[in-house]
């Protein structure tokens, strides 16, 4: 089968389309064949090894951490799903490999895809769905009436995360560029700040919650805008002391993590607000929540631009650039 392959950490350059064998079934496994996956940032840090620090991958690896496909196959003691089912999956953090034309995963992170999209929109969802969901309601417990700072609103990760909130009847302020102003409001945002022009700093404030996609001095200043005893969830900076002792993380790490966080550590304690770092989990059941969501009209995917399998590097390098509407998508099928 063809697969983007990964030989070592890098640029771009290490990566290519290579023909390797297909993945060999586990007990309580499916096989898919791959219609598409979706790429998102987490691929490229992965390719850069700016994830060393939370584990490291064996090479030669097989990027891709969700996709849509059909049923190929069932591990002998597999019973959610039969073959010809069409399912949507985020990957198991051990063993990912969406960029190929067969992939094999746990069958409890597959939920049937939503039938009111095709496989491409379906790609589109799970990763930056799951992320989305467990930052505002699982860890953020949005509730109907609060406020929501969402940064990068037409982003891959914001363009689910601005319907996500409305959906919970939270007001929605956002970050994005003027071309992009009518895609968020059409997505539900109700604030937006035109990064380009205005310090959204300046211009929101008294939020209950920040879902934090930015990292860096962003990941700062977004705490100033949350009301005292507000919180925000983040995935774009380093995580804290606190996810690496839950993660099993060493003494060494752990030690370099908290020096490494401790300005935004004291930050969040001056401020009295709460700082929760997300490294969003696989979960079948949630998965399937999402895909209700979809076919009721609740979620709509937002695909930028698709891909074939033979230029996986060039999707990497186009949402490398920021620039991407939404998601970007690769194409098996």
């Amino acid at each position: 089968m063809k697969a983007l392959v990964a030989d070592r950490y890098g640029d771009n350059s290490v990566v290519r389309v290579a023909d390797v064998p297909k993945p060999a079934l586990r007990d309580h496994d499916v096989l898919l064949e791959m219609h598409a996956a979706s790429v998102n940032p987490i691929d490229f840090k992965i390719r850069a090894g700016k994830l060393k620090t939370i584990r490291r991958f064996e090479f030669p690896l097989i990027l891709g951490c969700d996709g849509s496909g059909v049923v190929s196959e069932v591990g002998p003691a597999a019973t959610r799903f039969k073959e010809g089912d069409e399912v949507f999956v985020r990957f198991d953090k051990e063993r990912m490999g969406a960029f190929a034309e067969f992939a094999v995963v746990d069958e409890s992170l597959c939920a049937p895809k939503p039938k009111t999209i095709d496989h491409h929109a379906a790609a589109a969802v799970p990763l930056v769905g799951l992320t989305s969901w467990q930052a505002l309601v699982d860890l953020g417990r949005l509730e109907a009436g609060q406020r929501v700072f969402i940064p990068a609103g037409s982003g891959g990760v914001g363009t689910i995360a601005i319907q996500i909130a409305k959906h919970r009847g939270a007001t929605v302020a956002t970050t994005t560029s003027a071309k992009n102003t009518d895609l968020v409001r059409s997505l539900g945002a109700d604030v937006i700040v035109d990064y380009t022009k205005d310090d959204f700093a300046r211009v929101i404030e008294g939020q209950d919650l920040v879902f934090e996609t930015m990292g860096g001095e962003a990941e700062l200043r977004s705490l100033a805008v949350l009301k005292r005893g507000g919180a925000m969830v983040g995935i774009a900076g380093l995580p804290d002391a606190a996810f690496a002792r839950e993660a099993g993380m060493n003494a060494v790490v752990r030690l370099a993590l908290r020096v490494m966080t401790a300005k935004r550590t004291r930050l969040a304690r001056r401020l009295g607000v709460r700082y929760t770092y997300l490294f969003m989990r696989p979960d079948g059941a949630e998965l399937a929540l999402l895909g209700d969501l979809v076919d009721r009209g609740v979620l709509k995917p937002i695909v930028d631009r698709v891909f074939p399998l033979a230029q996986a590097a060039d999707a990497l390098a186009y949402l490398e650039t920021g620039r991407a509407r939404g998601k970007v998508v690769l194409a098996m099928k």
